[in-house]
């Protein structure tokens, strides 16, 4: 019993101190992306989706990227897009965006694993997004398309639904810092802020725990056996393709996926399995499912296998292009994993951030925005289903759900 314990306890402490670790880079990230979620309107660019060029799938990726990193509700806010008119292949592209090209990924990614992390992400991203509208190219046919979209508007519930039903954009035509800083820009600042935390703190404290198991109770040799580290050219060649398979049995999305990545980084994968392992949140097993309900079964395994080979392929392009450039860390360690809780300029810049943090949640609460809470997980339609103090809270707000129109917040 004592042994257990120990393991237990060491995987416990592991997972705490990688928690402490990446808080405060965190607590920025997902600040940030407040700030741009409470100042870029959706409204506005949706429409332009609706084809799958080059100029559609640039504005679904900038979409995307300026949208919560919430996997689940992304995948639900590109489903809504769909219905609403946008081609299949930009709502893949804005969930690939959406939990891939956003801010707070590259501040963990720079803090946890190191800044040519970062740059991975921003270079083999949209290296994947090309891939995955070359591959819709051939393989998403027009009855293919016509069959997910007569499923997708059968409305069956997913995850998170009505979280990415909420605009909570400021719906002003003011400049950018007039609307930031006025008082519906704070309000929907600390909107974004709250719910977001809300959709990806599960998903972050289950990826802590498995990457605090992992590092506790699995032994690196085993790693590096498994990778086949000490042979590169068959490291380079597995990384890429198990890399994405590790990631669709964790279950863990977005952000929550890093800690475990610095786990397999320290253990021997290749550069570019790491980076198609960070990108496989949008094909772990719970969200597989979530596909088959939106789109039908052959859509379903067509956007896996999709994403699946963009993935590998994306990882094997970035890890040709920086290893000649020199990009690629030599050393195998992850400031995430060798971090421990004390008075050093990590606490003191996780104390300043929680008390920002504090700042928005009580502010969230104080202007009347707890009943958010409790839809973001509301069904599609949510129109037909609020209750009346609910929505008339939410309007005063400036937060609208899908069906209504913008509300003004001055």
């Amino acid at each position: 019993m004592a042994t257990v314990l120990e393991y237990v306890g060491r995987a416990l402490a592991s997972a705490g101190n990688m928690g402490w670790e990446i808080l405060w880079p965190l607590l920025l990230g997902f600040l940030l992306s407040a700030v741009i979620q409470a100042v870029v309107r959706r409204d506005a660019i949706t429409r332009l989706m609706a084809a799958d060029s080059p100029r559609a799938l640039a504005i679904a990726t900038g979409l995307g990227a300026a949208s919560s990193s919430c996997s689940y509700a992304a995948v639900a806010l590109a489903r809504s897009l769909f219905r609403k008119g946008a081609s299949f292949s930009a709502a893949m592209v804005f969930e690939i965006a959406s939990t891939n090209l956003v801010v707070e990924l590259g501040i963990v990614l720079a803090l946890g694993l190191g800044w040519q992390f970062t740059l991975a992400e921003f270079v083999a991203g949209p290296i994947m997004i090309v891939f995955v509208a070359l591959l819709f190219r051939l393989w998403m046919r027009t009855r293919l398309v016509e069959a997910a979209r007569a499923q997708a508007d059968r409305g069956l519930p997913g995850s998170m639904e009505g979280h990415a039903g909420m605009d909570m954009s400021v719906q002003s035509d003011a400049p950018f810092l007039r609307r930031l800083f006025s008082r519906a820009g704070v309000t929907a600042t600390s909107q974004c802020f709250v719910m977001d935390w809300a959709a990806v703190l599960r998903d972050m404290v289950i990826g802590l725990l498995i990457a605090g198991a992992f590092q506790a109770w699995v032994p690196q040799s085993w790693l590096r056996a498994v990778f086949l580290s000490n042979d590169p050219t068959l490291a380079f060649v597995l990384g890429p393709l198990i890399g994405p398979l590790v990631a669709v049995v964790s279950f863990v999305c977005s952000v929550g996926n890093v800690p475990l990545a610095a786990v397999l980084w320290s253990g021997g994968i290749s550069f570019g399995g790491v980076m198609s392992f960070i990108f496989a949140d949008l094909i772990i097993v719970p969200i597989l499912l979530i596909y088959r309900r939106y789109y039908g079964t052959r859509a379903a395994l067509t956007i896996a296998g999709t994403f699946y080979l963009a993935m590998v392929a994306a990882g094997y392009v970035v890890e040709l292009v920086f290893a000649p450039l020199g990009l690629i860390p030599r050393e195998r360690t992850a400031a995430v994993l060798e971090s421990s809780i004390g008075w050093n300029y990590t606490t003191w810049l996780n104390i300043g951030f929680l008390v920002i943090a504090a700042a928005l949640v009580i502010w969230f609460f104080a202007t009347g925005n707890g009943p958010m809470l409790r839809m973001m997980g509301g069904a599609p339609d949510m129109e037909h289903q609020h209750g009346g103090h609910e929505h008339e809270t939410l309007h005063e707000h400036g937060v609208h759900a899908p069906g209504h129109g913008p509300a003004s917040t001055g």
